[in-house]
């Protein structure tokens, strides 16, 4: 695609974007990160005079094919193929050759989950040539680097000047979502996309004690540049609350420190409360599994979310991006130990019940010092009422920002096992792709288990990452002497990813199979029987039973809209003849004590 495409405002090229707030001053010393334009390794990023272009998808992997061939350190690995057939790949640097020192740390960065927020590309590239010919190899002494530079690389490739209106450059963009249009940053549970699955085993392979998942967010103005964060800050709950811990106590004051001292403003990660009130407050973006923070505390990977900031330029995110990459580095080279042992206490936590469900609590839970940008309300002919128009000044105040956390409404208990039917390969290779440790049985089985039968389940009525998705009011739990097919698994719960199988398995979880639609068989009722039969029979059972007849009757006396309902009446007694169908609304995993 062109780069200059037709520009949309009176001449004006897409990507000044004049629309957009005025930008904040800025001239960080890390700008001496920078290589000129002569030097044989400069970046696409650093060679653009205006320091706003990213290369496209086949200019970025010659550069790192060329970085492979020039230095020992770096090699390339195909970990996945895209939906459009693109090899997605991963760049490893390290002194230790195919096989990592396992006594070394390892950081994984993630970039381009969101391709539009392409940052830890451009920085990941920078810092890369850094290590292989600038006198920064020493990072690689005592700990190993895997940067994926495009995760969602079928995305990169959908690039104009018009991905995304709320985004200060680079002025080539690619689209949010993949080619099947699904959202990447929304799969880390069900692992519906290849890109995902693909990620999944790439972590498997290496178990990065860090992982850093690198974004560029959007929203209201403000004066941080570089925002990170993760489950569990500042003491809220956590899955994995010793490494959450240690993020807290150690990674980010040193991250912190590291920003500041090359002239950012590092902060934490910003939701606002309301769009149309800059000072309402601010949230913590929801702490659901669905997403790589949720995820990382429910399988113990520590991780990372960046989120630099929309409004400030390309140039000032990516270098931003370069010192936090080098000091995490540095950081698991000196202290990395802790971090590994606080997740081996993480991994070996059992607890009995989970938290899960979260919502926005009512009430703010603390009040949050802001950095906040000047602005004004003016009355828009566009819109017909009143809108925030930022000024482009820092707001010398320090806002006092209430800060509203997230409650579960839900606690799940957690069981022996569960028990997946074999016929569900599609459900049990998910689980394989995660790393669940699960026994497959290669002849039937009879065991007593909990059935569930779903109580006043509901679909959706639009969908959501391509998935109709459900909801269930309650469950009641049948016990059963239930036999298992060959190919059926048994999904222990007493393992490191326990919390993630009941989180997958259980249908009142929101991360759940069942939540995301893909148990609608269970909805589906198959035999009925005619008003002429069971009229009758429905007599038979109430002359031969006098307690079902008055169970009946104050039913008819409670509820005046069920007696008024001729169908209604009718079924209440088909449920309860052996006609009806045993496996209605009966959701087909089951549990074991």
């Amino acid at each position: 695609m062109s780069e200059n495409p037709p520009a949309p405002l009176a001449n004006t090229p897409a990507w000044d974007q004049p629309f957009l707030p005025p930008i904040l001053p800025w001239d960080g010393a890390s700008r001496a990160l920078l290589r000129g334009a002569d030097d044989p390794w400069v970046t696409a990023f650093e060679a653009d005079p205006a320091h706003d272009f990213s290369p496209n998808y086949v200019d970025t992997r010659a550069w790192f094919d060329r970085l492979d061939q020039a230095s020992d350190l770096i090699r390339i690995e195909q970990f996945g193929v895209s939906p459009e057939g693109r090899p997605i790949y991963a760049v490893i640097a390290s002194k230790d050759g195919a096989t990592f020192d396992p006594a070394k740390p390892v950081l994984m960065i993630q970039a381009g989950i969101h391709p539009g927020e392409i940052d830890g590309k451009d920085a990941g590239m920078m810092l890369l040539r850094d290590i292989a010919f600038y006198g920064k190899d020493d990072l690689l002494d005592r700990v190993n680097l895997i940067l994926i530079p495009i995760l969602s690389v079928d995305g990169h490739e959908r690039a104009s000047a018009y991905s995304r209106p709320n985004q200060r450059g680079p002025r080539i963009q690619g689209w949010r979502n993949t080619a099947t249009n699904q959202n990447l940053n929304r799969d880390y549970l069900k692992l519906d996309q290849a890109e995902m699955r693909a990620v999944r085993g790439l972590i498997l392979k290496y178990r990065p004690d860090l992982y850093v998942d690198v974004h560029v967010t959007d929203g209201m103005d403000y004066q941080y540049d570089v925002t990170f964060g993760f489950n569990g800050e500042d003491g809220a709950f956590s899955r994995s609350p010793n490494g959450s811990r240690w993020l807290d106590t150690v990674f980010k004051p040193a991250m912190n420190a590291a920003l500041e001292r090359q002239g950012h403003i590092p902060g934490e990660l910003v939701f606002g409360q309301d769009d149309d009130d800059p000072k309402a407050g601010l949230n913590d973006g929801g702490l659901g599994e669905r997403y790589s923070n949720g995820w990382g505390a429910a399988a113990h990977v520590p991780t990372i979310l960046i989120e630099n900031h929309s409004l400030k330029p390309h140039e000032q995110r990516v270098l931003g991006t370069y010192v936090f990459i080098e000091e995490a580095l540095r950081l698991l080279a000196d202290q990395g130990a802790g971090l590994r042992a606080a997740t081996d206490q993480d991994k070996a936590l059992r607890p009995a019940e989970i938290p899960a469900n979260f919502e926005q609590e009512a009430t703010p839970s603390s009040t949050r010092p802001f950095r906040g940008v000047l602005y004004e309300m003016y009355d828009s002919p566009a819109s017909g009422r009143k809108e925030v128009r930022w000024l482009g000044r820092p707001d010398p105040d320090l806002w006092q920002m209430p800060f509203y956390g997230s409650k579960p409404t839900l606690t799940l208990r957690r069981p022996t096992a569960y028990w997946i039917p074999g016929y569900r390969t599609d459900l049990i290779e998910r689980l394989k792709t995660h790393g669940i440790e699960m026994e497959t049985l290669t002849a039937p089985r009879t065991v007593k288990v909990d059935m569930l039968r779903l109580v006043s389940p509901r679909l959706a009525t639009r969908t959501n990452e391509g998935h109709v998705q459900a909801s269930v009011q309650a469950v009641e739990v049948e016990r059963r002497d239930w036999t298992w097919p060959t190919g059926s698994v048994r999904a222990p719960t007493d393992q490191p990813l326990g919390d993630i199988v009941v989180l997958l398995l259980e249908p009142q979880s929101n991360e759940s199979f069942f939540a995301w639609g893909m148990f609608p068989e269970v909805m589906s009722r198959v035999e009925y029987i005619e008003p002429y039969a069971i009229a009758p029979l429905a007599e038979r059972m109430m002359a031969a039973d006098p307690a079902l007849k008055a169970e009946f009757e104050a039913k008819l006396a409670a509820e005046p809209a069920f007696a008024a309902d001729p169908q209604a009446r009718l079924a209440w007694f088909y449920k309860r003849t052996p006609f009806y169908d045993d496996r209605y609304l009966l959701y087909p995993v089951a549990r074991e004590d």
